[in-house]
């Protein structure tokens, strides 16, 4: 049996993990709280979703075109549903939670999260478990991490969305975010 070190996770549990934390951020919402902790919610939903999308599209969707037997089109599919993901999540950004379509596009974007995590762990993660060996699972949960430490905290649909450019965009887009997010006290 391999011993993993320290803090070294499978990317694929990385994932898996965060698809449990969007799923059970998103259980919380309802109606009956206060217009600020829907809010809230919705902010914190945001950026992880965010920081999720922007390390699958960097590492996971290279590995998915790679090693799947239709891959592209595997990938391109994930890709699709991330759109709208974020399409999703800009409405939501700024929005008032006592607004007539916030509760609306909060059950839309939970709907599309689910969909998303489903392709992921029933399309993906099976074929990638068969093809890469632990060692390979485990670089790319070191890259998912990685990323996910510099990835911006708002939808940028902009945005590349494919190596190597956002590689080379997202860092500085989160920072940018990131600082936006301490001066605004979104982070606090």
């Amino acid at each position: 049996m391999t011993t993993m070190p320290e803090g070294q996770r499978d990317g694929l549990e990385v994932l898996a993990s965060d698809h449990r934390a969007m799923e059970g951020l998103l259980a919380t919402y309802g109606p009956d709280l206060e217009p600020e902790e829907q809010l809230a919610l919705v902010e914190r939903v945001t950026v992880l979703v965010v920081r999720h999308m922007v390390a699958e599209e960097e590492y996971l969707y290279p590995v998915v075109r790679g090693e799947l037997p239709d891959g592209d089109a595997l990938a391109d599919a994930d890709l699709g549903r991330q759109a709208a993901i974020e399409a999703t999540l800009n409405e939501l950004d700024g929005l008032d939670p006592v607004n007539e379509r916030f509760e609306p596009l909060v059950r839309r974007l939970t709907d599309e999260v689910a969909a998303h995590v489903e392709f992921a762990e029933g399309r993906l993660f099976p074929g990638l478990r068969e093809r890469l060996s632990a060692e390979r699972r485990m670089g790319l949960g070191l890259h998912l991490m990685s990323a996910k430490r510099t990835a911006p905290t708002h939808p940028h649909p902009e945005a590349p969305d494919r190596p190597p450019l956002n590689k080379l965009i997202n860092p500085g887009v989160g920072l940018v975010d990131r600082v936006r997010d301490w001066l605004s006290g979104r982070t606090r």
